[in-house]
């Protein structure tokens, strides 16, 4: 085996254990929850706080990165992220755990950008790293995959911190393994040094608009959360301003101009708000109208999960005998299908749900394996890690988006056929706790006869004109995709950059 794909083995354990830390949280939330007595307030800044400085710093990350040496970024972030994983595990209090879940966000903003970035110089050949990338993100799945049933056995057997202990050897091990294994890349020595006020503008711009879009996702249309997100937005339009003003931006704007680049950013955002509003639909589906358990419900998402796998691996594979445009149109539009799928899901039926969701992750992968090879190989290496920053900001927009929007039509769509469904003589606190949701309709159904039926149905309903909504949007994906995407050329220079 060549130096690269040992190397691209390397950059494999962090992918894995970021995405196995993200689902095994959600599992020994409960326990830890429990054992610090965190109010539901608390409980949720555990959860969101590490996603929130991922997303604020991935694009100062990227940017540092491409100037003091990708590896060097990564291995900083590697030794912070155990550091951080052993005093989350051993936390004593809330504050404790959210100030370390806060410490691991801002390495796992080190490692994404910096894995890609690697990637980008270790495979020059658009192809061999169409197959890196591939590799790579069938890992992250793989991690997804594997944490639910991971998480499974270690909070059966253990307390809830050995669920962040297991970044801890893996960790230690990138670190002992690195600097052997890894090439060390960046570009020529900038002459001016980092722009600090455009870090602080990154941060305020970004990090409102996603506590904004995270907060109407689950408070529903809040005065404060709208404010947030034009706060953010206008702080966004100074930072535009501000890098089109210096010599050596923080974020090189000309990146856009590349229609690949910005064609696949779109899809990728675009995608990403579809199945983040889908899945959270689904796994509310698969509790509250199948009435699945919680582990249940993990078991029947995992086939999907599969389904990721193997089309990310499958894509690059296709894309060495089609245009990598059409390869990624086919994906968007069997993602479509899979959609159209959903529109036709009825109460209890499981089966037709994960049927949808298969064909819908199967054809999604397509694109989020290939789209980040076609980004990475439209921009100049010397800004590979501020490309991989910019689309993983993106992925992390697009999950917060879908949840807001997609996960708000869903509840608009619920609330209004159930209102036209709810049964005669129903007491108005009744109906108004059933019309909040589903899970309030759970809650009170034993009151009313026919309630429980009628609340299942309507956000079936719900389901049911998202994937329809969904599947519109995979359509004209799939149409940008094969008319306006151009394949990179074949040969990426490397001269640019300086091999440390």
């Amino acid at each position: 085996m060549s130096r690269p794909w040992i190397g691209l083995a390397v950059l494999a354990l962090p992918t894995l254990l970021l995405s196995l830390d993200i689902s095994v949280l959600y599992l020994a939330l409960p326990q830890l929850g429990g054992d610090l007595r965190a109010d539901a307030t608390e409980q949720l800044w555990i959860l969101d706080i590490y996603s929130f400085m991922i997303a604020g710093f991935l694009v100062t990350m990227g940017a540092l990165g491409d100037r003091i040496g990708r590896r060097r970024l990564l291995l900083i972030g590697a030794a912070a992220f155990g550091v951080a994983s052993v005093v989350a595990a051993y936390a004593t209090s809330p504050g404790m755990l959210i100030a370390a879940r806060a410490l691991l966000g801002v390495a796992g903003a080190t490692l994404m950008p910096s894995t890609m970035a690697l990637i980008r110089n270790m495979f020059p050949d658009p192809k061999q790293m169409g197959l890196a990338i591939g590799v790579w993100f069938s890992c992250f799945m793989g991690g997804m995959t594997l944490g639910p049933l991971v998480g499974g056995v270690l909070l059966q057997h253990f307390w809830w911190g050995s669920a962040f202990l297991l970044g801890v050897p893996v960790m230690v091990l990138l670190l002992i393994v690195g600097p052997f294994l890894l090439p060390e890349f960046k570009a020529e020595r900038p002459e001016h040094p980092l722009d600090l006020l455009s870090v602080v503008l990154s941060l305020a711009a970004i990090l409102p608009v996603i506590h904004g879009l995270k907060t109407l996702a689950r408070d529903g249309w809040q005065p404060v959360a709208l404010a947030e997100i034009v706060v953010g937005l206008a702080i966004g339009v100074v930072f535009v301003r501000r890098q089109r003003a210096l010599a050596e931006p923080l974020l090189d704007l000309r990146l856009f101009a590349d229609r690949t680049f910005s064609t696949a950013l779109g899809i990728m955002l675009f995608g990403g708000v579809v199945m983040a509003g889908l899945s959270l639909l689904s796994s509310l589906y698969l509790q509250n109208v199948t009435g699945l358990s919680p582990l249940a419900t993990g078991m029947w998402l995992i086939p999907q999960n599969v389904a990721m796998v193997a089309g990310s691996m499958a894509a690059p594979a296709l894309a060495r005998r089609l245009p990598a445009s059409t390869v990624v149109a086919l994906g968007l539009a069997i993602s479509a299908a899979g959609l159209l799928v959903v529109t036709r899901v009825t109460v209890a039926d499981s089966g037709m749900l994960v049927a949808g969701l298969v064909l819908a992750s199967a054809g999604i992968s397509f694109p989020m394996a290939l789209t980040m090879n076609l980004m990475l190989a439209a921009a100049p290496p010397e800004k590979a890690g501020s490309a991989a920053s910019v689309s993983e900001t993106s992925g992390e927009f697009g999950v917060a988006m879908g949840i807001a929007t997609l996960g708000s039509l869903g509840t608009v769509v619920y609330r209004s056929v159930l209102a036209g469904d709810l049964p005669a003589g129903i007491p108005g606190e009744v109906a108004r706790t059933a019309t909040s949701s589903l899970t309030g309709a759970v809650s009170v159904a034993g009151e009313v006869p026919g309630l429980l039926d009628a609340a299942r149905s309507a956000f079936t309903s719900g389901l049911n004109v998202v994937g329809a909504v969904g599947a519109a949007v995979f359509a004209v994906l799939t149409l940008v995709a094969a008319i306006t995407l151009r394949t990179p050329a074949v040969e990426a220079p490397v001269s640019e950059e300086q091999p440390a």
